[in-house]
């Protein structure tokens, strides 16, 4: 109980500054805080202690596309600012059984068809390593208040990266699970095709605790975090570095970043081997016309689009206009792509003998609210296409992928590395994250003063 005082607490104080809340459950969390105390401790007349595992107490967030049973899910909209769902959804109602204690719904890009959590309905979500700066999208609020110790974990949707892009640009954790491991259910969808449910937490082995009680399980999936480095039938696990794509557009601080984390690996005995991913180039193109289209219908078929289109911020109502573009033809290719690139990258690992891919998770640190293009090594990039870029592929193809902290540039802003790995192979994913996350900590914390 007092835990969830003290971070509400810590929300009233700060949120006002970091924005990283659109709503807060103060009320439904003190009852829930109380309810879970009242079972962890002892009781007498015969009743015994009853505790449902390691989220039993814990203050968590969640993404405010998500539905939550009385409480409005506004999907970072204006179209949806009043509306509160009559359920949960099933990803909400694991997280209860579980006992978790609901803080409250975070911030997020409009509809989640963004990348920077520049909301112009609720204003911006600014990350508290540099309030300058954008947390990444569009679970920006979840990251955010997980940076400034504003919840325990919280569970985002990721279609794009939306997952992986805020933990990268804020030093936190965050798995985008693979293809039907988590229920997307009741969830304000983006892209059918392409959504996933996934947790994100200050370490990895809180995002365990989160994927748990959410996900499918697989038949004789292994237990996690062995107590070394795991091994993968009987050798040193084998990590495949792409050679084409993922490292021909980094910023030179990120490019360090991910050198130095691979030769820290290799200096604990993790094999490397390059490899190549046919289709990699294509998959942009892909995504994108797959994204637009199933976007696109889901407005009209909800009667928000075109209806509505005055309420839509410019960004998001402009892209849903892009998906009347495209044609029948260009999304069944698109689907056609993915298909290949699936077939393709399990093809890979299994050939090379590859365990999991490993890459930067973004190309840049954050950048600053409002900066639309980049400059890198002499060349301009669009900010959001670079976002995207390397965390896409995952997506497409519906593997499992995590982005763990590996340092900081030379700006004091986090950088963060990517490990892909199969279909149904999160727990390897996750020792694997877990185990780099024990040698190289991010041990720096942002300066929260400015919050209070």
């Amino acid at each position: 109980m007092e835990l969830t005082r003290l971070l509400l607490d810590r929300i009233q104080n700060m949120n006002p500054r970091l924005n990283a809340y659109i709503t807060v459950c103060e009320e439904l969390a003190m009852q829930q805080a109380v309810h879970a105390e009242s079972e962890l401790c002892i009781r007498t007349r015969g009743k015994s202690r009853r505790d449902l595992g390691p989220l039993h107490g814990i203050p968590i967030s969640l993404k405010d596309n998500i539905y939550t049973k009385d409480i409005r899910t506004t999907g970072g909209s204006k179209i949806l600012k009043e509306f509160v769902p009559l359920h949960d959804a099933p990803v909400v109602t694991a997280l209860k059984k579980a006992g978790a204690v609901i803080l409250g719904k975070t911030n997020m890009h409009e509809f989640a068809y963004g990348v920077t959590t520049d909301n112009p309905h609720f204003g911006p979500t600014r990350n508290p390593w540099d309030l300058q700066r954008i947390p990444g999208g569009s679970s920006g609020g979840s990251a955010a208040a997980l940076a400034a110790g504003l919840c325990y974990g919280s569970v985002g949707t990721d279609t794009g990266g939306s997952i992986r892009i805020p933990a990268s640009l804020c030093g936190v954790v965050g798995l985008k699970p693979g293809v039907g491991r988590v229920n997307t259910e009741d969830v304000i969808p983006l892209s059918r095709t392409l959504d996933f449910v996934g947790p994100l937490a200050r370490s990895v082995e809180d995002a365990a605790h989160l994927f748990v009680p959410i996900s499918v399980k697989g038949k004789n999936e292994r237990k996690l975090f062995p107590g070394r480095f795991p091994s993968t039938r009987g050798r040193r696990p084998c990590l495949g570095i792409p050679k084409e794509f993922f490292l021909e557009v980094l910023d030179p601080d990120v490019e360090a970043a991910f050198e130095t984390a691979v030769r820290l690996l290799k200096k604990r005995g993790v094999r490397f081997k390059d490899v190549s991913l046919p289709q990699i180039s294509e998959t942009e193109e892909a995504g994108n016309q797959i994204a637009w289209a199933e976007a696109t219908l889901y407005h009209q078929q909800a009667g928000w689009f075109p209806e509505h289109s005055a309420e839509y911020g410019e960004d998001v109502r402009v892209r849903l206009e892009m998906g009347t573009k495209v044609t029948a033809v260009d999304y069944l290719r698109a689907l056609e792509v993915r298909e290949m690139f699936i077939q393709s990258f399990h093809d890979v690992l299994a050939h090379n003998e590859v365990d999991a891919l490993v890459v930067p998770t973004t190309p840049i640190p954050a950048p600053r609210i409002g900066e639309d293009s980049v400059c890198i090594k002499g060349a301009s990039h669009p900010t959001r296409a670079l976002l995207l870029r390397l965390n896409r592929p995952a997506n497409l193809a519906g593997v499992p992928a995590i982005s763990v902290p590996c340092g900081l540039t030379k700006g004091g802003l986090p950088v963060g590395l990517q490990f892909m790995a199969a279909w149904t192979d999160e727990p390897l994913l996750l020792e694997i994250a877990a185990a780099f996350e024990r040698e190289c900590p991010l041990t720096a914390r942002p300066d929260l003063d400015s919050l209070s």
